[in-house]
């Protein structure tokens, strides 16, 4: 699988995102919607990143920086046909040495309370991620689940 910076140019990671929004809005009200379009990820604050197998799209993630300190993980989202593969645990990890090499010292996300998030929630506390108060501009939500990671501390290590 190769992971690289996507210009977000492309009509494959498009259409790509935009099942990624028609399903987060499927599964909850707008207001609880955190995810972002296409427009907002060509924000400079934030890195999208795709996931190729062959010249398949299998998945994606970015990052978006909060401030010198602080980072966010953003849209990720795994082709469903290939869940369970691995293929969102090799971006966060990339995702995770990505904000440490640009000297972050927290990394932080959103993701649903509901059942069908429930294997995200796994694989963000299988490294290392803890749950937190809601950061940045996001309020207490029913909807959603809060999760941070100090990046000081030794990959596999929480605190």
């Amino acid at each position: 699988m190769k992971i690289a910076v996507d210009d977000l140019s492309g009509s494959d990671v498009a259409a790509f995102l935009q099942a990624h929004l028609d399903q987060m809005h499927e599964l909850s009200p707008a207001e609880s919607v955190h995810a972002l379009d296409l427009a907002a990820l060509r924000a400079p604050d934030i890195t999208f990143w795709s996931a190729c197998e062959d010249d398949d799209l299998v998945g994606c993630g970015a990052l978006k920086v909060l401030d010198a300190r602080h980072g966010e993980v953003k849209s990720m989202r795994t082709d469903p046909a290939r869940r369970g593969q691995g293929i969102a645990g090799q971006l966060l990890r990339h995702i995770l040495a990505e904000a440490r090499a640009r000297g972050l010292v927290r990394l932080s996300l959103e993701t649903g309370s509901e059942e069908f998030f429930a294997p995200a929630r796994r694989l963000y506390a299988r490294h290392g991620f803890q749950p937190c108060p809601p950061f940045a501009d996001y309020t207490d939500d029913p909807l959603s689940s809060y999760f941070t990671l100090d990046l000081t501390l030794p990959p596999g290590r929480s605190g």
